[in-house]
């Protein structure tokens, strides 16, 4: 069977979102998208994060074309529609972000989303006019490359530490109205945070991140009306958590007791498609 062309696969991506609850795991590298795509969900994301950290840098120092390069490795890496994480556009006017946009558009992913925070410690977020700019200069670039492609609007407030939900409201219901079809505000912990964020910006989907140990389930979580969850760089986390705890008891110890819970190399060869080795 041929694989699914970009547009059939936004398509698909697009429809997930009019309905229901799914999953968004997010992978940080071909091997760990192929597993993922394996493992029966109907779509990926991107994690900055998890990316960077696989090149040896901090979240949000890794340079546009890179990131550019990243998203079309991924696009390419299985069947499954492809959510980029697109940090806050590469840009400092609109008019970059919309040339960025269409860059990202060009590598086949699905969806994109663009945040509203700085890198500036003293002044984390943008000013919801300059930001609503920024989403605008967006969606005309999908628009101007066939309006397929899913435009998600974040309100980063809980992440750079001005945790006000009011505000946070406020920028999504402003980024929705200027074309984002999409909501998310990571960071959101509390079924009552998520209640509010989903009436406020309803009819269109919310995303809500879970990247921590929660009690809330999927179920719990489609109850309160979400359309999609991601999880960041929880999976990546969790992969360099069992990386550093077998690397330090090797290094400080001289111990191997850190290869107890390790995935053999007979299951990841099945799991990649090669046979199986002694």
């Amino acid at each position: 069977m041929n694989p699914p062309s970009v547009s059939q696969k936004r398509a698909a991506f697009r429809a997930l979102h009019q309905s229901g609850c799914f999953v968004l795991p997010n992978p940080w590298d071909a091997g760990s998208a192929s597993v993922l795509a394996g493992l029966g969900f109907k779509a990926l994301a991107t994690t900055s994060s998890g990316y960077a950290w696989s090149c040896a840098r901090a979240d949000g120092q890794l340079p546009r074309d890179a990131v550019l390069a990243h998203l079309r490795c991924m696009a390419q890496a299985t069947h499954l529609p492809l959510n980029a994480d697109f940090e806050s556009g590469f840009a400092d006017t609109p008019e970059g972000v919309a040339e960025n946009v269409r860059l990202a558009i060009e590598t086949g992913v699905a969806g994109l989303s663009i945040e509203d925070s700085t890198g500036d410690a003293q002044a984390p977020l943008r000013d919801i006019s300059e930001a609503v700019e920024r989403i605008a200069a967006a969606r005309a670039a999908i628009d101007a490359h066939g309006g397929d492609t899913v435009l998600i609007g974040r309100a980063e407030n809980f992440f750079v530490g001005r945790a006000d939900l009011d505000d946070a409201i406020s920028r999504l219901q402003a980024y929705a109205a200027a074309g984002a079809d999409c909501l998310y505000a990571p960071g959101i912990r509390t079924r009552e945070q998520i209640s509010a964020v989903v009436a406020a910006v309803a009819p269109k989907p919310v995303n809500v991140l879970i990247g921590w140990d929660s009690e809330l389930t999927v179920q719990d979580l489609a109850d309160l009306g979400v359309r999609r969850i991601s999880v960041g760089g929880a999976l990546a986390r969790a992969a360099w958590g069992g990386f550093l705890r077998a690397a330090r008891e090797l290094a400080g110890h001289g111990r191997f007791d850190g290869f107890a819970d390790a995935a053999s190399g007979a299951e990841l060869d099945a799991l990649f498609g090669k046979p199986g080795r002694p």
